[in-house]
């Protein structure tokens, strides 16, 4: 590489757009191209960002598969910064393994890293842990390392593994400031705060109050009968009673929770179960089946008794029955959920993310927009969709070519 772009790399790699602009914004050869698509993105204008790096991948001539492979690794990071999770999975791996077999180990790694991100963002916590199993972050740059810990941070956040969550964000924070990024610096110290932020609602014995994180995997970990309406699950220690298909027993066995330790009415069964004003015979007839359903499903952690005016949940090992609730509820409160990262998610990416139908999750955020709970930016396939405040930059993207050593 020139100078040029030597000092340009440079001027990204420290986190300056700005600076590696002014050195190459003239130049439409194929590493400047790069670099220039890259300071797009850290500024935040993802389309002109997109169409630098496609520019520079066929700029790049056909010996340089190099150099395409990692064109294509940071369209994908971008792709991922701005919530468009249908990019294709296949290209980002064959672009890992170009760059595995000429010994880019760390734009390798950053490859793998998002795919990892891609999998911890749409759930699939068990895929996440085999591809980072046996991999060794130490050899990497800081900015790598501390990438590779927030992920693993990440993973241990939804396992309510909280002190490995502290852990590896300690070790994120260290390598953030051993790089002098303050974007990366600033999104390990906002993974922090999210650890000191209610992550749920506990509601027992006609009381509720919000629940850090700890305190959620603690109430799990006590042994009590836990009606989990973030998971719709019953739990009691190790039994677990899964109700995620069945939308009627869970709102009978969380009505039963929250009136527990006395029983809960009939007709409150029926207004929350049913939705039905006037109870009928009809209605109380679907009542005792469904009660009956769910005597079945919660046979080994909790048995359901009649009472005079209604139900009673008994539960068959714990001593405390307690209902688990999202910190903010509604008819879309896992599209909120997911916006609530402060990041701009396209639709499409909404819908895999919740493994709804594009149609559905679209319904849904017309609702909230229409509520003011979230707003639209850009137009047609370009649109996405957020909370306030504004989301903040992308941190680490990948470089056209390594940095030369001093």
């Amino acid at each position: 590489m020139d100078s040029l772009i030597t000092a340009a790399a440079r001027a990204l790699a420290a986190g300056d757009p700005l600076g590696a602009l002014k050195r190459v914004a003239l130049r439409d050869d194929a590493p400047a191209l790069a670099l220039r698509g890259i300071a797009m993105a850290q500024l935040g204008d993802f389309p002109r960002a997109k169409a630098l790096l496609k520019s520079a991948a066929r700029a790049f001539g056909p010996r340089e598969a190099e150099a395409r492979a990692r064109c294509v690794v940071a369209d994908a990071e971008i792709a991922l910064v701005s919530r468009d999770l249908g990019w294709p999975e296949k290209a980002l791996e064959t672009a890992r393994a170009v760059l595995e077999a000429h010994g880019d180990r760390v734009n390798a790694a950053h490859a793998r890293n998002l795919q990892v991100r891609r999998l911890v963002l749409i759930g699939r916590l068990d895929e996440a842990e085999q591809a980072l199993d046996g991999f060794d972050p130490m050899p990497l740059p800081p900015a790598s390392r501390a990438a590779n810990a927030l992920i693993v941070a990440g993973i241990a956040v939804r396992r309510l593994q909280t002190k490995t969550a502290r852990a590896q964000l300690a070790l994120a924070r260290e390598a953030a400031r051993e790089a002098g990024i303050p974007a990366l610096t600033a999104e390990v110290d906002g993974a922090f705060l999210a650890l000191s932020k209610p992550a749920a609602r506990l509601i027992a014995r006609g009381e509720e109050r919000a629940l850090l994180l700890e305190e959620v995997a603690a109430l799990l970990a006590s042994g009590a009968l836990v009606i989990d309406a973030c998971r719709h699950v019953v739990r009691a220690g190790d039994r677990l009673a899964s109700l995620s298909t069945r939308p009627v027993l869970f709102a009978l066995a969380r009505t039963l929770a929250e009136a527990w330790p006395g029983d809960a009415s009939r007709s409150a069964l029926l207004a929350r179960a049913f939705r039905a004003r006037h109870a009928d015979e009809s209605h109380r007839a679907r009542l005792r089946v469904e009660i009956g359903r769910l005597r079945a499903e919660l046979r080994d952690v909790a048995e359901v008794s009649a009472t005079a005016r209604g139900f009673v949940l008994v539960p068959r090992h714990a001593r405390e029955v307690a209902v688990l609730a999202p910190p903010v509820e509604g008819q879309h409160g896992a599209v909120l959920a997911l916006l609530a990262d402060g990041e701009a998610w396209a639709s499409s990416a909404l819908a895999i993310a919740l493994g709804a139908s594009p149609r559905t999750v679209q319904r849904a955020l017309d609702a909230l927009c229409a509520a003011g709970k979230v707003q639209p930016i850009g137009r047609g396939r370009a649109r996405r969709w957020m909370t306030p405040p504004v989301p903040g930059f992308p941190t680490v993207l990948l470089l056209p070519g390594p940095l030369p050593s001093d």
